[in-house]
């Protein structure tokens, strides 16, 4: 690190638990944030504040003004632009040093297994089943800590799946593919703006401790938050050991 690092990055070092050696690790590592909406704006702003070296950002939508309301990545004069180009240039106010990806796609199974392997963490901050499972799916496959998070109206959820470890489940042992579900997003039930903010900063600090290798993540846990009671009930979620993704059967 450099003198202008050191004192940028100072308020982490004098933590104990982090330093230098965490630090540095930040800097070092890649984390592919997909979704720059409502959950990944708050996540990539504090992955860039804390100096994660590179960011990916992936999202095939442009800014609209409804977007506004919640995803604090972008601004007034973003609207109509493609939202990692929006988010690319608010991370380089924030953070210059931060090398950051600007890809305006969607997260299908090719373009995942081509990039999931060059992540030390990969962020789900995406509103759909689909999207949500092919990212499963490819982070199982190249062994890459996932961070899942998800918000509407006032509740949230979050949860890390390591699978560096082999207790631990994947989202499809908690939300099975073929289980029957009614998708639902915030363009037609609407959301909380703090809701996301919270549930983004959370995965972002999940993404730091697991790149520092500190504290207890949430593997074999779903936090849920209920934003109008400002509750959390947190879940016990185990590996099934028959599960069509990261079954025994799947592993190798």
């Amino acid at each position: 690190m450099n003198d202008d690092q050191l004192l940028r990055y100072s308020r982490h070092i004098l933590v104990d638990e982090l330093g230098i050696e965490a630090q540095q690790r930040f800097l070092d590592a890649h984390a592919i944030v997909i979704g720059a909406g409502g959950l990944g704006s708050p996540a990539a702003m504090y992955l860039a504040a804390a100096g994660v070296g590179t960011l990916t950002l992936v999202d095939a939508d442009t800014v609209d003004l409804t977007n506004l309301q919640r995803q604090i990545l972008h601004v007034t004069a973003s609207v109509g632009r493609p939202k990692v180009e929006s988010g690319r240039d608010a991370i380089a106010q924030l953070n210059p040093d931060v090398k950051v990806n600007a890809v305006a796609a969607r997260a299908d199974d090719a373009w995942l297994d081509g990039h999931v392997s060059l992540a030390t963490v990969v962020l789900d901050c995406t509103d759909n089943f689909a999207t949500r499972h092919a990212i499963n799916r490819a982070c199982v496959r190249h062994r890459v800590p996932l961070v899942s998070g998800a918000a509407l109206r006032f509740d949230g959820q979050i949860s890390t799946f390591d699978f560096r470890d082999e207790a631990s489940p994947c989202y499809a042992c908690v939300f099975p593919e073929d289980q029957p579900f009614e998708e639902v997003a915030c363009s037609t039930m609407g959301v909380f703006s703090p809701t996301v903010g919270i549930i983004g900063a959370m995965q972002a600090a999940e993404a730091l401790r697991v790149i520092a290798g500190i504290g207890t993540p949430l593997v074999g846990r779903l936090m849920m938050l209920d934003s109008m009671r400002m509750e959390w009930n947190t879940m016990r979620i185990a590996r099934q050991p028959d599960c069509p993704v990261c079954g025994d059967t799947h592993r190798e």
